[in-house]
């Protein structure tokens, strides 16, 4: 497995993160098998959230078990001291471990958000507390939308966050103001020693109304292996991305693993024509007029 240096860490961290939003709906055999086919594969970073249903639950066994070999992520949506607080002991319970290696305020893509966590009261206040208290070793922030760069970007202006979790694919970044704004976050995250990780890495386009979903995504997401090949080889070919969510659903990891296996077998050009030609793909946020 591919590994890059998270320097602020010191930690060699797999370039696939286990994104445990796959394990929302699935049994604890089903996440057992996912959890221990990750590990197998030389996965040690591991990235959950509070409101992923039962993802934390469904972690807790194993992640007790190898909890000193593995980066654990989880995240808070809480906007107040108060809930943020609150939500981070659940989540190190439900997870069965003392301390996670990051804490991320969840879902902020756009200064609304932002402000709302980071002011008076905020959900940061829980977060550098829980940091002094020693149960999280760092302070993150994550986010969806097409204003998630910029607001990323004007987030680490506020407060010095250690880890950004932000959207990158194609699609995405061949929208020339989306490309913008993602360009001046990988140059300041790179400037601060920041890891930017992404996400949407394989996501194809929103559902369409009344199509059957045969994936637990909340996006249709790429299950043809040569294109999520050439989605895998995009997202990596950018020196700056210390590494990518795999997609919340437990039977295309096996194939995201694979791709990043095979990681240099493509350009990146052969990579982007591969992409070009893909049918139906779109952004995850649907229009991308929303931009501004």
């Amino acid at each position: 497995m591919l590994k890059r240096r998270m320097e602020s860490f010191q930690f060699d961290s797999s370039v696939v993160m286990f994104g445990a939003a796959k394990l929302g709906q699935v049994t604890q055999e089903e996440a057992d098998r996912s959890i221990t086919f990750a590990l197998e594969n030389g996965i040690n970073h591991f990235d959950t959230a509070a409101s992923y249903g039962h993802a934390e639950e469904r972690m807790g066994p194993l992640m007790k078990k190898h909890r000193s070999g593995i980066f654990l992520a989880t995240k808070t949506g809480e906007r107040t001291k108060v809930r943020a607080k609150e939500e981070i002991y659940r989540s190190l319970e439900r997870l069965q471990v003392d301390y996670v290696d990051l804490l991320q305020l969840h879902a902020i893509g756009d200064l609304t958000e932002l402000d709302k966590a980071l002011g008076s009261g905020g959900a940061i206040e829980a977060a550098i507390e829980a940091k002094e208290e020693g149960v999280i070793k760092a302070i993150g922030i994550t986010g969806h939308g097409h204003k998630a760069p910029e607001t990323h970007l004007e987030a680490l202006r506020r407060y010095p966050f250690e880890t950004v979790l932000t959207p990158l694919n194609y699609r995405l970044y061949s929208m020339p103001e989306y490309r913008e704004a993602f360009d001046a976050l990988l140059e300041e995250t790179g400037k601060r020693g920041v890891p930017l990780r992404v996400i949407k890495a394989i996501a194809r386009r929103p559902w369409e109304e009344g199509a059957q979903r045969n994936y637990a995504t909340w996006y249709e997401p790429w299950d043809e292996q040569k294109v999520i090949d050439a989605c895998v080889h995009f997202v990596l070919s950018f020196e700056g991305i210390a590494g990518f969510a795999s997609a919340g659903d437990i039977h295309l990891l096996p194939k995201i693993v694979d791709a990043v296996n095979r990681y240099g077998e493509l350009t990146r050009e052969e990579a982007e024509s591969i992409l070009k030609q893909a049918a139906n793909y779109e952004s995850p946020f649907g229009s991308p007029t929303s931009i501004a």
